[in-house]
């Protein structure tokens, strides 16, 4: 089923990149359909400057990011997907040159590209083709649904609402979504929720099971069993009643019942440590459940990430889970970089440098491409756990993560 979206969007122009950031991720978690964040500066620093807070943004959310930049070049695009955004808008009135925009579109696809037209623009003819455009300055009614019906293309308006109303713009058929600043501080969900009872098809989070469905105890409580969404690390076991898992639906932030204190609690509330909701599941029985969540900061009142920090008994194991051992590796070549060893090898290819880390590489890609050629691979894993712990420390010299390459690919699967 398409969704019609809410797309909120942050000029970043003469903004603080910290406070972008910031408004991008309680966007993000309060609910949007993807983020529109942009900057058409001409002046390189800036320009720049905007790069970095993209790429930091899209480190900070889990939902589509669509980049508003100045295109002079070619290269200009290709640096702004560099950053991890789904989509490059282009404001189609400061574009110096359509053979760039066109170069583009042929390089990227038209379905990565969106151009920004103003309304007064006769955007029926426009030279280039894309899948969809972002309209601004637009006159809801019957004039603008025939204007888009003649145009055949996808349209995403870029609106404050305090003309337009949202209900009446994501009902035009040819409009995907709806992009403004109107929400900021609001929730979205419960705004996704309004319009879906409109009639409007909106992705919302809602159960497919009654909470009457569910096993509870004698006093209507069943336990949750609270999971980080990336990596299923456990954090905690609390307690739902319907209020609280209807709570949890409707705000996306994890929701519980305070069995000592007999009163409803908002994770985060009191210590700012929010459980942003990703997914809800039911066990086999119905009788526990289990929520995936962001968490932010700390999950356990003591201050530890999980509240599961009491080692009681422990066998010896080899744990083989490929995300785990990469990220323990990682984290212990990051913490080479920030607190040197004597001795460490590590230690030497980072104070050797970069020329050193990269020959390294090479040399380990070559010893792969040797041992592949034996009949028996019993070398070749060797040598490319060498060349994957070479080429870690070379992420850690350039600030790369594995979250940062395994987003990357995710975008290209």
């Amino acid at each position: 089923m398409a969704y019609k979206k809410i797309i909120p969007f942050i000029n970043a122009e003469n903004e603080l990149p910290g406070n972008v950031v910031l408004q991008a991720e309680q966007y993000c978690f309060a609910g949007a359909d993807a983020l529109f964040v942009y900057n058409y500066s001409k002046i390189e620093k800036e320009r720049e400057e905007f790069l970095d807070t993209l790429a930091k943004i899209d480190e900070a959310i889990d939902v589509p990011l669509y980049a508003g930049i100045y295109v002079g070049r070619f290269e200009d695009v290709k640096k702004a997907f560099y950053t991890g955004a789904d989509r490059i808008v282009i404001k189609y009135d400061v574009c110096p040159s359509e053979a760039v925009l066109k170069e583009a579109i042929g390089r990227f696809g038209s379905a990565k590209i969106m151009v920004e037209l103003d309304g007064g623009v006769n955007y029926e003819k426009i030279p280039f083709s894309v899948d969809s455009l972002l309209l601004k300055h637009v006159d809801a009614g019957t004039a603008l649904e025939r204007k888009l019906s003649r145009l055949g293309k996808r349209v995403i308006i870029r609106d404050s609402l305090r003309r337009n109303d949202l209900e009446s713009l994501l009902k035009l058929p040819q409009v995907d979504g709806v992009a403004t600043d109107y929400f900021l501080g609001k929730g979205l969900l419960k705004i996704k929720k309004n319009m879906k009872e409109a009639g409007v098809p909106m992705n919302t989070f809602e159960s497919s099971m009654d909470f009457s469905e569910f096993k509870t105890d004698e006093e209507g409580l069943i336990p949750c069993v609270v999971q980080d969404y990336k990596t299923d690390e456990v954090l905690m076991v609390a307690y739902m009643n319907e209020e609280s898992f209807c709570a949890t639906c409707d705000t996306g932030k994890m929701t519980y019942f305070s069995r000592s204190r007999r009163e409803l609690w908002c994770k985060g509330d009191t210590s700012g440590h929010y459980q942003y909701v990703k997914e809800l599941r039911a066990d086999c029985d119905c009788d526990t459940l289990l929520a995936k969540v962001h968490q932010v900061g700390a999950a356990c009142h003591t201050g530890a990430r999980s509240c599961f920090f009491n080692e009681l008994a422990k066998k010896e194991y080899d744990n083989v889970n490929p995300l785990t051992i990469l990220n323990e590796v990682f984290a212990t070549i990051e913490d080479r970089k920030q607190n040197p060893k004597e001795g460490s090898y590590t230690n030497y290819l980072f104070d050797k440098g970069i020329d050193k880390i990269l020959k390294k590489c090479g040399e380990e890609a070559t010893e792969i491409v040797i041992a592949a050629k034996n009949p028996d691979a019993e070398e070749l894993k060797y040598e490319i756990a060498d060349f994957l712990y070479h080429m870690m420390v070379l992420m850690a010299e350039r600030g790369l993560t594995w979250d940062d390459v395994v987003k990357e690919l995710a975008n290209r699967h």
